[in-house]
């Protein structure tokens, strides 16, 4: 079947979801996750397949790569959407209008979201999960890195709807290649809304040449700021942990902006990140703080290209400011509007920093590894927005709602 008749098909699907009870979608989810776990090894050698044709060294292999360990993961979060109220059919208000009318907003599903995502096949699973539980059929794009180990995990989903008698073009998979996507970017009238999950690449070429309504999610181009008045114990283990508990996603931290009055302290800043093998590149001044302090083969002169930059590897840039004002401008030219963070104990450089940072999620003196639905209390995401229409930061079940307008009467007509 080509890709448009797949987009077709989908379409149609929308109506034998909206037919479901959310007893009927937590049933459906909870099996899912049982089948996840008891087809884990048939998965696993599927993800074998891909994983041969990439090198280890590519910075999407981590994401890539799936262990039995991962998959029970994905299917415990799968089970914990189940336990999430329903998005839908929640009224945000009413009015009673003077000639006896009553106007509700009730929330609704966009329809049909088409997902374009590259080496992550946990995401196959995540944004079934979302979809299903938000009422929304879901049309997968994947990328051909991961294409043996999608189709997988889509042929246990589908025989989880199969066996709950659901149409399984509710999980549409669309073949790996560059003319599905194009298809799935035109498709007007049949394509709600389209969400790409990947590099600023992808999404850069999503949004130019798209249709269909995006949501920009993903590429994270993430600062951490060191202020004149930042604690050395806090920021040093800030730093650590947002550029290393895991340098594949797109929270992770992509250049260090330090005060000029502490480039002393820079060497101790750094210290665990050689312990990992973190390669620097350096500007000039921070260059000078880490001589003979620093692992000379891990320490390198900046670049322009060093900024602006999102690594997702063990890479790092440091740009050296004379003021806040001077880091609110580095920001402001190179972030990704994603997540950015000050290590501060002056409360008005703080204040400062908070207003003036233009991000979905501004951290003080916290990580940037906590930009996650599930640590915001979400419960689930199906991607970080870094725009400002519909939704911004994590995007958990109420974002894949839309709303409508119900209005009701006894025969009032208006001339």
């Amino acid at each position: 079947m080509n890709t448009l008749d797949l987009i077709l098909q989908a379409n149609k699907a929308t109506a034998s979801l909206a037919a479901l009870s959310d007893t009927d979608i937590n049933a459906l989810l909870l099996d899912t996750a049982a089948a996840l776990r008891t087809h884990s090894a048939a998965i696993l050698e599927a993800n074998r397949l891909d994983l041969k044709r990439m090198e280890p060294s590519n910075p999407k292999y981590d994401r890539l790569l799936l262990s039995e360990e991962r998959i029970y993961g994905i299917a415990s979060d799968m089970e914990h959407v189940a336990t999430l109220p329903s998005p839908l059919g929640i009224t945000y208000s009413t009015a009673n209008r003077p000639n006896g009318m009553t106007i509700r907003k009730v929330s609704v599903p966009f329809g049909v979201i088409g997902i374009i995502y590259e080496a992550r096949p946990n995401v196959t699973a995540d944004v079934f999960a979302l979809c299903v539980k938000s009422g929304n059929v879901c049309l997968l794009k994947g990328g051909s890195d991961a294409e043996y180990t999608n189709r997988k995990i889509v042929e246990v989903i589908h025989g989880v709807l199969t066996a709950h008698d659901i149409d399984t073009a509710v999980c549409t998979l669309l073949p790996a290649h560059r003319e599905a996507t194009a298809c799935l970017l035109g498709a007007v009238g049949k394509v709600d809304l389209i969400i790409p999950r990947g590099s600023s690449a992808l999404i850069n070429y999503v949004r130019d040449n798209a249709r269909v309504p995006v949501i920009e999610t993903g590429a994270g181009i993430c600062h951490t700021y060191f202020d004149a008045a930042g604690d050395l114990a806090k920021g040093t283990a800030i730093i650590e942990n947002a550029k290393t508990r895991r340098v594949s996603v797109c929270n992770a931290l992509d250049c260090l902006v330090l005060h000029r009055c502490r480039l002393a302290d820079l060497p101790a800043l750094c210290a665990p990140l050689a312990k990992k093998n973190v390669i620097i590149y350096a500007d000039s001044e921070a260059y000078a703080a880490l001589s003979d302090h620093y692992p000379a083969h891990l320490l390198a002169e900046a670049d322009a290209e060093h900024y602006g930059t999102e690594f997702l590897d063990y890479k790092m840039s440091i740009r050296t400011v004379a003021s806040l004002d001077e880091a609110l401008r580095h920001i402001a030219l190179y972030s990704s509007r994603h997540s950015e963070c000050i290590v501060s104990d002056d409360d008005e450089a703080i204040r400062r920093f908070q207003l003036a940072v233009d991000a979905a999620c501004v951290y003080a003196n916290v990580s940037t590894a906590f930009t996650d639905g599930a640590q915001f209390g979400f419960g689930a995401e199906i991607g970080i927005s870094t725009q400002k229409l519909h939704a911004r930061g994590p995007m958990a079940l109420p974002e894949l709602t839309t709303y409508k307008y119900i209005i009701e009467g006894d025969g009032q007509v208006r001339w």
